[in-house]
């Protein structure tokens, strides 16, 4: 079975500019996730896909490939993780080359671990489910949550858990925004994450930070530092 890491890196970031290439503990963000990639020991190769010519040559430094550049249809704003994906299993079709299963990991997933592709490659191994993905459980009870409009008048989204005990509530979980596994035929099709059979298995929100803005930055920063990772001391 083949296997292949694609790693989403376009370089019109907006909310923070640059951000696949700034720095995070020494080095450019983008290039932890591609060192956990490779520790595992489970891909046959290693790409990201970037539409930017400095993404291109920090991913080659780092170990990456990058064999072709991304399109201007799934560079914009609007183009989705699947169009990508799509785009990068058909460009190596082209090349004669060909992968079985496709791990696709997010540029900015600076705390991933090779542990947790291990485990996630597992369970997609198994068979039992289309897709794999980690999640993290909600701290608060999704049953009770509040709406708020811009004059801060404030409601219940559904009221009928008012008197309920959140102990009695079912947990909820959200997407860790790491990695996703799936089939290349799968992205081929463009075959939703969510839809179908898909699996996940659960990991401890100090492990895991979306980035969208600073202060997502500064908590992933801190909490890198709480799983005991090594800051890259650079040269």
């Amino acid at each position: 079975m083949s296997v292949l890491a694609v790693i989403p890196a376009r370089g019109g970031s907006k909310r923070i500019p640059r951000k696949n290439v700034r720095p995070f503990a020494g080095r450019p963000i983008l290039t932890w996730p591609v060192a956990a990639a490779r520790e595992s020991g489970l891909f046959d190769t290693v790409m990201v896909s970037t539409d930017d010519d400095e993404i291109a040559a920090t991913a080659r430094a780092a170990g990456a490939e990058v064999p072709f550049l991304r399109s201007p249809a799934t560079a914009d704003d609007h183009s989705t993780l699947l169009d990508v994906l799509a785009e990068v299993v058909a460009g190596y079709h082209d090349q004669g080359r060909s992968f079985d299963t496709v791990c696709c990991l997010l540029a900015t997933a600076a705390l991933v671990t090779p542990t947790a592709l291990k485990h996630g490659h597992q369970l997609f191994r198994s068979g039992e489910f289309d897709s794999v993905f980690p999640v993290v459980r909600f701290g608060s009870p999704i049953q009770r949550a509040l709406s708020r409009d811009a004059a801060g008048h404030t409601a219940m989204l559904a009221p009928e858990h008012y008197t309920s005990r959140s102990q009695d509530l079912e947990p909820a979980y959200h997407d860790a925004g790491q990695f996703y596994w799936m089939s290349a035929a799968a992205c081929l099709a463009r075959t939703p994450t969510f839809s179908g059979r898909a699996g996940s298995f659960v990991v401890d929100e100090t492990e895991v930070q979306d980035i969208d803005t600073p202060t997502d930055w500064r908590l992933a920063e801190l909490k890198f530092q709480m799983m005991g990772r090594t800051p890259d001391p650079g040269p």
